[in-house]
């Protein structure tokens, strides 16, 4: 004869530990609940915006000749991204609320570098007085130039870049540097 399995209850110590998996698991289902809905509603607000900037921006880059939007930042080429990041900050000066408190606050500086093939140079963009980099950048519009070091220098108040030219570059090449400056 067969005798039955009884099923055991839990011990004390699981189902504590049960109670406490439940409870953390709903705590964190409320707190993403809370949260995602706040987040939607952003997002909604932000794809409204977009749609309205964009058509600002459509007038705007009829007069200016560029627009702001990710899709023509790559078309800009001679305009360079020093104007992308000035514009920026030109609109978000516009912007009611902490962005145009904030973009008061940075300047994009720019100069150019030039290289002859084969040859290397070491160039520097600097802050106005008082100052500080807080970011750098370069652009080749030839293809022929590698930056081999880009950072700040070392008081902190502008940009160095260490630019290299192919020895089989077609002749002299030049660029952009870009220096971030934070007041």
């Amino acid at each position: 004869m067969r005798s039955k399995r009884r099923l055991r209850l839990p011990s004390p110590a699981m189902t504590v530990a049960l109670v406490a998996l439940f409870v953390a698991l709903s705590g964190s289902a409320l707190a993403v609940g809370s949260t995602i809905v706040p987040l939607a509603k952003r997002a909604m607000t932000a794809d409204r915006a977009k749609l309205a900037d964009k058509s600002t921006l459509a007038v705007n880059a009829t007069n200016a000749g560029h627009a702001l939007t990710a899709d023509s930042a790559a078309k800009l080429g001679a305009a360079g991204s020093a104007s992308v990041v000035q514009q920026a900050v030109a609109q978000a000066i516009k912007t009611p609320g902490p962005a145009s408190t904030a973009a008061g606050l940075v300047t994009v500086k720019s100069a150019q570098w030039s290289v002859a093939p084969g040859s290397h140079t070491d160039q520097v963009v600097t802050c106005d007085a008082g100052q500080k980099a807080i970011a750098g950048g370069w652009d080749d519009p030839g293809g022929w130039s590698h930056p081999w070091d880009t950072r700040p220098t070392p008081d902190g108040g502008g940009w160095a870049t260490f630019v290299t030219s192919s020895s089989n570059a077609p002749g002299q090449q030049t660029g952009s540097l870009y220096v971030v400056c934070l007041k």
